[in-house]
């Protein structure tokens, strides 16, 4: 089986060929950096996440968390794992120097922190949700706040979660119950519980950062009246040094299909002794705050969605290229010598959409880190301003596509495997239960397409799209060999008739109740992530035209050619497939919609 989690080679080309990564280093930020600490850092996370944490991927996944006299069990190599992690500066990579930072774009933070997911997406979760738990008090924190909790996290002696959920509410945050009393001390005391909190509770540190959703006492009904809280497992001083237990119990595990390296836990806030909570910035605006959070966590899963699937497309390639079974078709001899599976057609076209979805996602993940970094860094404020809004638009697809299509690129790497592949003897059962998380968490991807759909497309008098048109427009004018030609004229032929149904949907909203249009926002959602796929393509094949011309070894001509092959099937496999979405969608179809309950 192999061991590489990322084909260096491909990173290398989406960073450079395409996104131009190395351009970053003339921004003041990353002046300090080059392409070779770039390279430098990527080589370490590589190396780290195969002797570190793909080492322990499928022990983790056997003997998974155990609830034991109210303390979690698990494997110390997660420990090691995590320890090696921070050390290294990979939770502050991307953080200021003067907070122990390397001041990395998130373009390369994005590429690394894939290696240590494809290696192993349980044990990467504690610094993953740890460093977006950083990074919501440092924007939203105040100065004491981040005194006390910012060094502590980012240095890894504190983890840090997201507790949203709650038992009765589910992904309906209006609903949630947990409450916040204040006191004459400052704090508040919180009581109530949550559930599926990832990383709530583990044997990695002695404290744990939860950042809480709460209702002040009085506060408005629904969303409005939400406010965000500061909850640590052990209370500290004003150094951060521990001084005794805060009222966060520990309710139980919860036992996944897969993911099973990151605990997910129910807790209890309040019951068995008094939970301080600190309010982060100002009352009734916590889901506003959270929202930082969710986006950073919605496009991580994306991100994870994308390099699973990766890993387990490079198993099922790694496993056709050795796997002898069969004869060629026009093989008559039945004596000849068997083949490898990849001779077999089929076999080609299940690695082929493995392929068109896994770089197709990774491709349109690290637009998205490269994003972040203009919305903060570029020099220009109003290029900063566009890639934000262009961002917020693409949250709901660069979280929801690659989660639905790296799944099913697991399915296919399995098939590849034939019976082999449904045993837990192979590695790729275990890639599609654990990616089979990213379609439901952080926000199902039935409200990625609400929020796409009910919100996003509109924002801003629809700036956003407007923005969107105008960067796809860039790359179909630099489509200029005959084959990306015909795939730009494709997608601009796709482009024209999705603005016309986005037109008459957006007249429908207007109108008439939302219950008709958002009936279909799934359908819609697919609409809209297979153009802005089809367009990630489309930057590749160019990039591989221009490169497959100079090309001067052997490796590099398979290379840009399998790019430039990957993007045919796209084109003529998927992108086709957006045809019923219109038809539906011009229709306004009601199938669903008039369903009755009674009828089930």
């Amino acid at each position: 089986m192999t061991d590489t989690l990322i084909d260096r080679r491909d990173l290398a080309f989406q960073l450079y060929e395409v996104l131009d990564t190395a351009s970053l280093t003339a921004r003041e930020r990353f002046s300090e950096h080059s392409r070779e600490t770039f390279d430098a850092v990527i080589e370490t996370a590589d190396r780290m996440a195969r002797d570190k944490f793909a080492t322990h991927n499928s022990a983790a996944d056997k003997d998974e968390p155990r609830f034991v006299n109210g303390q979690v069990e698990m494997l110390p190599e997660v420990k090691d794992a995590f320890r090696a992690y921070a050390e290294a500066g990979f939770i502050a990579g991307r953080y200021d120097y003067e907070l122990g930072g390397m001041q990395l774009p998130e373009s390369v933070m994005a590429a690394c922190n894939g290696f240590f997911t494809a290696a192993n997406p349980g044990t990467a979760g504690y610094p993953f949700l740890t460093t977006a738990a950083a990074n919501l008090i440092r924007v939203f924190g105040n100065d004491q706040q981040k005194a006390t909790f910012l060094p502590h996290m980012l240095s890894g002696r504190f983890t840090g979660t997201m507790a949203l959920t709650e038992p009765h509410a589910g992904s309906s945050l209006a609903d949630i119950r947990t409450s916040a009393t204040p006191t004459d001390g400052g704090h508040y005391l919180i009581k109530g519980a949550k559930i599926y909190i990832s990383g709530g509770d583990q044997s990695i540190t002695d404290n744990i950062i939860h950042m809480v959703l709460a209702r002040i006492k009085g506060a408005p009904a629904g969303v409005r009246g939400i406010s965000l809280f500061i909850v640590p497992k052990v209370l500290v001083d004003a150094d951060g040094n521990p001084q005794q237990r805060n009222g966060v119990a520990l309710a139980g595990l919860i036992h996944k299909l897969g993911y099973r390296g990151t605990t997910s836990t129910a807790l209890s806030f309040g019951d068995d002794a008094p939970c301080h909570g600190y309010l982060v910035g100002e009352p009734h605006q916590g889901l506003k705050y959270m929202f930082q959070m969710m986006n950073e966590a919605r496009l991580g899963v994306g991100f994870g969605a994308a390099v699973i699937g990766y890993r387990g497309y490079l198993h099922s390639l790694d496993y056709a290229r050795e796997r002898l079974q069969g004869r060629r078709l026009a093989e008559k001899n039945p004596d000849a010598p068997q083949v490898p599976i990849i001779e077999h057609a089929d076999v080609r076209r299940m690695l082929l959409a493995q392929k068109a979805y896994c770089e197709g996602g990774l491709a349109l993940c690290l637009y998205g880190a490269r994003l972040v970094d203009d919305q903060h860094t570029h020099p220009d404020p109003q290029k900063r301003l566009e890639a934000g809004k262009l961002l917020d638009l693409l949250t709901p697809v660069m979280k929801a596509w690659p989660s639905e299509f790296g799944p099913k690129a697991n399915d296919l790497a399995i098939q590849v495997y034939g019976g082999a592949g449904y045993t837990r003897e192979y590695p790729v059962e275990q890639c599609w239960r654990d990616n089979r998380l990213n379609p439901i968490h952080e926000g199902t991807n039935g409200i990625q397409a609400l929020d796409l759909l009910g919100r996003k497309i509109w924002q801003d008098q629809s700036h956003g799209l407007q923005l969107l048109m105008q960067a796809m427009q860039v790359d179909l004018e630099a489509a200029t060999t005959a084959r990306c030609q015909q795939w730009a004229l494709s997608l601009s032929e796709t482009l024209q008739q999705a603005v016309k149904v986005t037109q008459s949907l957006g007249k429908t909203l207007m109108q008439d109740s939302p219950d008709r249009v958002l009936a279909n926002a799934s359908v819609y959602l697919h609409l809209f992530g297979h153009i802005v796929v089809a367009w990630m393509w489309l930057r590749q094949a160019n990039a591989a035209a221009k490169a497959l011309a100079d090309a001067a070894t052997d490796d590099d001509r398979h290379f840009y050619q399998g790019k430039l092959q990957a993007a045919q099937y796209f084109f003529h496999w998927e992108l086709p497939t957006v045809a019923q979405d219109l038809v539906l969608l011009r229709n306004q179809d009601d199938t669903c919609l008039n369903m009755q309950a009674d009828w089930f």
